[in-house]
């Protein structure tokens, strides 16, 4: 009776810790990019109790059952780094030395790292089986419909309160954000799932018009969230869409489909109808705010001077590029940045800096060349993946790693104006889409070796029985 209970009981573990992962995913949005010590706590407790229930789990198993994907490695190399620039060393005169600018600092950007690499490797172990990544699949779609919505009402109901409750003085919230750039830099993340879903018809016929409107309200936040670096990744991520899954196709070999009308072409007017809708829905509700954003600048309010290069990032990176010749191989310290910008700066210090606005510049400054490397190493790592799942013959999987793998390519090129990757909430989100592209690639080419092992074991079987006909033909002659 105990061997029939135990499987139960670990599936019923297993379950719970995936429904509690996202759990964490939608916290960490909800309280503002978990950017606050209280609501990072809270995300750091959340993991723990997650880690004991794997425990519970592994004991109910009696077995453990550990999935280390590659890109892992990456994660836990800059986590190394920020661990050796963390230590601290006394010398003759009492003086601490460090490789670090603000030890403290460091200590608690590593924590938080660590942090993610935890909920990294819970994502990669249970959301695995396909079930799941079909779940895991319609509850982003989901997510991210409900996410831009709240976004939409609360932008035009807006009465200088979070939830219309938590006063705040920030001057360009949306949604739950404190900086539109987030907000967009989120939605990006999300936005290409459901079209990648409705391109290579994963989805059913009535599930696919519910796709199109998530992915169309999803547009339609992020692009009223006037964020610019939002605006050129959505569009960039489209773009990646359209390509991979263009290629991806030619790749499989498809047909044209009946009555002329290819998938190739299908896959465009997809593209082409969800981009036009989100366009008609911004002049709808009023373009003037999104021109003057894209071409000048200029706030919403209308009263602000025009935003050139230089008054807003080009002084910050010029710094930036200063701190880096300085410490070249090991950086300034993880999470030092602020401290450290503060020597290297050309300013008169009177403005707080505390991120480099290019996650690519800070990533570098904090951790130097190594820091640099050890990034490529990921996103090499991550866009194998998304190339090996976008050609399965599977529609989930090639799905997937189609939309996650945009996803991704969005915030990469939304790091290279601003720091989305800072937050909590969006580095957990996109180390999810990570997680689902790398196992995604890992199913699709263990499906396909399957099949080519398969088809290989066929053709000898075939020869086989042809030469044994042939051996009885001239055996009866």
């Amino acid at each position: 009776m105990s061997e029939n209970v135990t499987p139960n009981t670990g599936d019923h573990f297993s379950k719970t810790i995936a429904v509690g992962f996202l759990i964490v995913v939608v916290f960490t949005a909800l309280a503002h990019g978990a950017v606050e010590p209280w609501s990072l706590f809270v995300f750091e407790v959340m993991i723990v109790v997650l880690l004991i229930l794997w425990f519970i789990k592994v004991i109910a198993d009696k077995r453990l059952t550990l999935s280390v994907p590659r890109i892992a490695l990456p994660i836990a190399a800059l986590a190394v780094v920020g661990l050796v620039q963390s230590v601290a060393v006394a010398d003759s005169t009492g003086r601490w030395l460090s490789l670090s600018r603000n030890v403290g600092y460091t200590r608690a950007a590593v924590t938080v790292l660590i942090f993610l690499l935890v909920s990294f490797l819970i994502a990669a172990n249970f959301f695995s089986s396909r079930e799941r990544l079909s779940t895991l699949a319609h509850f982003l779609v989901i997510y991210g419909l409900a996410f831009a919505l709240f976004a939409i009402v609360q932008h035009f109901s807006w009465n200088g309160r979070f939830y219309w409750l938590r006063p705040t003085e920030v001057t360009t919230p949306f949604g739950p954000f404190a900086n539109h750039n987030h907000f967009a830099g989120y939605m990006e993340l999300l936005i290409p799932i459901p079209i990648a879903l409705i391109i290579t018809r994963a989805v059913t016929t009535e599930l696919r018009v519910l796709f199109g409107f998530a992915a169309i309200l999803m547009g339609l936040a992020a692009v009223l969230s006037l964020s610019r670096g939002g605006i050129i990744s959505i569009a960039a991520a489209v773009l990646f869409l359209l390509v991979m899954s263009l290629r991806s196709a030619r790749q499989r070999g498809k047909t044209a489909a009946k009555g002329g009308f290819s998938p190739h072409a299908s896959q465009v007017a997809v593209v082409i109808a969800i981009a036009a809708v989100i366009t008609a829905g911004i002049f709808w509700i009023g373009a003037d705010p999104v021109i003057n954003r894209v071409t000048q600048g200029q706030r919403p309010s209308g009263d602000s001077p025009r935003e050139t290069f230089y008054s807003s990032r080009g002084w910050v990176w010029r710094d930036t590029f200063t701190m880096i010749g300085a410490n070249p191989v090991l950086g300034v310290g993880m999470g030092a940045y602020e401290t450290a910008f503060a020597i290297y700066t050309k300013s008169d210090g009177s403005l707080r800096v505390p991120q480099a606005h290019n996650d690519y510049l800070q990533v570098v400054a904090d951790c130097g060349v190594a820091g640099g490397l050890i990034a490529l190493w990921f996103i090499v790592l991550v866009f194998r993946s998304v190339a090996h799942g976008a050609r399965s013959r599977d529609p989930l999987y090639s799905g997937l790693a189609l939309g996650c793998g945009a996803g991704v390519f969005a915030m990469l090129i939304h790091s290279l104006f601003d720091f989305n990757l800072q937050l909590p909430s969006n580095a957990l989100l996109f180390l999810l889409l990570s997680a689902v592209a790398v196992r995604v690639g890992s199913a699709a080419g263990s499906t396909e070796g399957s099949m080519l092992t398969a088809f290989k074991r066929n053709s000898v079987k075939r020869e086989t029985e042809s030469v044994s006909s042939a051996s009885l033909a001239r055996g009866a002659s």
